[in-house]
């Protein structure tokens, strides 16, 4: 019996062709940072990158504005800038965004639950 594939439909044949803009997308989200900056803010509440900043616990201030540059153009994140001193900046996702944030919380909770396991399995194989 062939289990039915929903990726079949942009892969017929099964091959992940080097020059398809999937991958250009994929680098984006599934970033470390991209990953972490889109399930902080898949909370629902905007948050200043401060917060964001304290939430993706390591990221450096380069690479918090290179993600979020990236991801705001991507059209995942909202920049709601306000006008006043000093800058007040939040960001939010975008409809898109929300739909993707629903779709990475269940890989992040399978990779929470199993991440232990599998770090402790690689260190017995080593």
């Amino acid at each position: 019996m062939q289990v039915s594939n929903p990726l079949r439909e942009h892969f017929p044949d099964a091959v992940f062709p080097a020059g398809c803009p999937t991958r250009t997308v994929i680098d984006h989200v599934m970033s470390k940072w991209g990953l972490l900056v889109l399930l902080s803010l898949g909370e629902g509440e905007p948050l200043r990158w401060s917060e964001l900043r304290r939430r993706a616990e390591g990221v450096s201030e380069k690479m918090l504005a290179q993600t979020l540059r990236t991801l705001v153009a991507d059209g995942f994140v909202l920049r709601d800038a306000r006008p006043v001193v000093p800058p007040h900046v939040e960001y939010s996702l975008s409809p898109r965004g929300q739909e993707l944030a629903a779709l990475l919380n269940p890989l992040m909770v399978w990779v929470a639950d199993n991440a232990p396991d599998i770090l402790e399995d690689a260190a017995t194989a080593s």
